[in-house]
């Protein structure tokens, strides 16, 4: 207490000097009005720069939330992209299928709207990735207790990135698209020409989209998109643009197919789940027993 005293008794003139500073600013705001209004707009063009200051600290570290709702909105919205797409495809299959339709009692267009979808997304973060081997991995922070199990299809939110292939309880590794022995069906959008789309072990951003017909119809630019003839990618999903093309020993189209995704780059990515996996597959064997 003492020491207080005695630092307040060496410093009083200071202390004296900011109160009388202090008296003087209270009489100038009560009265001048000009200065009062000054003092109110720089008071508060302090205050709004504190607040957009305050703002922008919380914005940021709200950022990963808002893109986690982001990256929810979008899956929904992909959902129903490819639930619309498997329509068109299953209309499009049939040229009767609209008379079919009208003129029978038993069907009608809603029962085709309330198919259930075969296909659901599980959102994902990469937590380790690999560009530069031949044999490419990346880990994601979802695992079997969250659904995941091996053989499902992972796509980024430009494109499709890889397949599960080994499954814990928390987290999952990738086979990335930039593996030697990846191989995904893809075909040219808005055609029926399709083919094994393959990575060479070379650039990170070019993969190979082989067996395509000669009289195939395409152009440089093109899209490519996956076939649909997999379990684990449904019809659609993008996949990248033809950069160039040449013929194989075969004579058959090899083109060469810039990724969409930047693999460099992973961050959120969405796993598909088929709902239908099991029932395709137990088919499939029984039909393999008749051979």
């Amino acid at each position: 207490m003492q020491k207080l005293l005695a630092f307040i008794v060496a410093k009083r003139h200071w202390f004296l000097f900011v109160f009388l500073e202090i008296i003087a600013f209270i009489l100038i705001y009560h009265n001048n009005a000009y200065q009062r209004n000054m003092i109110l707009s720089s008071a508060n063009a302090i205050t709004g720069r504190m607040l957009s200051a305050s703002s922008a600290v919380f914005s940021y570290f709200d950022l990963q939330k808002i893109n986690q709702e982001l990256l929810e909105r979008n899956n929904l919205l992909e959902m129903e992209v490819l639930r619309l797409y498997g329509q068109l495809n299953d209309l499009s299959s049939d040229k009767n299928f609209f008379s079919q339709v009208f003129l029978k009692d038993s069907v009608s267009v809603d029962s085709l709207v309330k198919r259930n979808f075969t296909y659901q997304y599980i959102p994902a973060r990469v937590v380790s990735n690999s560009v530069s081997s031949m044999k490419n991995y990346f880990t994601i922070n979802k695992g079997s207790e969250d659904g995941i199990h091996p053989d499902m299809g992972v796509v980024s939110q430009h494109g499709i990135a890889g397949i599960v292939t080994t499954v814990g309880d928390r987290y999952a590794v990738v086979m990335s698209l930039l593996h030697v022995k990846s191989n995904v069906n893809c075909k040219i959008q808005h055609t029926t020409f399709f083919g094994p789309l393959s990575w060479k072990g070379d650039d990170a951003k070019y993969g190979y989209l082989e067996e395509i017909a000669t009289h195939a119809s395409f152009q440089v630019g093109d899209t490519i998109v996956t076939s649909g003839y997999s379990d684990m990618f449904p019809p659609g999903i993008m996949v990248g643009n033809i950069e160039s093309f040449s013929k194989q020993e075969d004579d058959k189209y090899a083109l060469k197919v810039r990724f969409a995704t930047d693999f460099q780059s992973l961050n959120l990515l969405n796993v598909i789940e088929n709902r239908l996996l099991n029932e395709q597959r137990e088919i499939e064997r029984e039909a393999r027993k008749n051979d």
